[in-house]
Parts: structure tokens; sequence; C-alpha cells
């Protein structure tokens, strides 16, 4: 088998055409989100707080999907924060989920993080990169990682769909087991741009 344009073709025994037959399996393999889901369950994450976004729409129906995780909406991304915390001191395992705008809400909720050492995993879906059509979101997706390292996170980054999942299982486990604040940015070259549509 042999990759091409981004799908998986089977080369005829003659070599000189591929077949499409292998495409079909391509198709059923499964996305970063349900691989990510997966290394969620693995984790044993118990709560996953989210604000909607459609970065993070796929794994949120998969978390809702899932009766051994807790989806929990949030109003705002400062409350998954304190989630994380109330989580852990009753023993449990938690992530949040927001996009790179949601990170200047919880600017002073981090402290707290710091200051008692629990452990924060954070998947943020960045905006303002890749071909942004939304000038209000370019300030803060500038600034998200150095305003996390700033606060004392550790901050990983996956710029493709193959990155994601090992990065996310190592920075999990670099929170879980030193009781530190990680996040994983996940590049908006991955989750693709939006458009404004009238």
């Amino acid at each position: 088998m042999a990759k091409q344009a981004g799908t998986v073709v089977e080369i005829s025994r003659a070599g000189r055409k591929p077949r499409r037959a292998a495409v079909k399996l391509a198709r059923l393999a499964p996305t970063w989100p349900e691989r990510l889901h997966a290394v969620l369950r693995d984790l044993d994450i118990r709560l996953v707080s989210y604000v909607p976004d459609s970065g993070h729409a796929r794994l949120i129906e998969l978390v809702h999907d899932d009766a051994k995780i807790r989806a929990i909406p949030l109003t705002t991304e400062e409350e998954g924060v304190a989630l994380a915390v109330g989580a852990w001191l009753g023993g449990a395992r938690s992530v949040l989920l927001t996009q790179s705008s949601g990170v200047g809400n919880c600017i002073n909720m981090l402290g707290m993080i710091q200051e008692c050492r629990i452990p924060l995993l954070m998947l943020v879906t960045m905006r303002g990169e890749w071909g942004e059509f939304n000038p209000w979101q370019l300030p803060v997706a500038q600034a998200t990682q150095s305003v996390l390292t700033a606060m004392g996170v550790v901050v990983h980054r996956a710029d493709n769909a193959e990155e994601i999942v090992q990065t996310v299982s190592a920075g999990a486990r670099l929170a879980f087991n030193t009781c530190r604040a990680v996040a994983v940015l996940i590049g908006q070259r991955v989750i693709g741009a939006k458009e404004f549509r009238k």
C-alpha cells in the first residue's frame, strides 16, 4: 500500500495503476477525535468540561455518548479550572476543552492551580492562525502560548492530526504524575479555518 494525496491506495501487482479499493478502509479509520476519546478513557478521565467549540465538536459528542465520562458544559472557561480542582480533590481526573480565545478567561484561576499544585490538562483549539477570517481572534491567539507559559503552564503543541493523540497522552501523564498544569495547543491547520457566511 502507498499513500497518495492524503488517501490510502493499493498498487496493483503489475504496478501500473493504483486501485481505489483501499480507500474504503481509509474512511473506516478512526478520526483524531475518536482516537483521542479512546485515550481519555485509557487515562481514566471522568469529567470533560467545555465551552461549545466547533474544533472540539466531535470529541464533545463522543464524551456525551460515553456513560463512563461526564460532559459538563460551562458558561465560561475559568469554571473548568475550578471544576478540575474539585474533581482532583474528589479523586477524579478531568480535562478542560477550550478555544484559544477562552484562555484569557482562565489566567487568574491558573494562579490557584500553581499555588495548590493541582493537575490540570487543557486541550486548546487554536484560532487566529491558519486562514482566520475574524480579526478579534488574533490578539489572544498570538499571546496564548506565552501567556500560558508565564502562568507556569507547560505547553505542548500539535500542528497535524497524527501528533494529537501522542501529544495529549504525554501531556496528560506529565500533568497527573507531577501535579502540573499542561496545555496542548491544537493548531488551526488541523481543525481548519472557519469562514464567515451571510
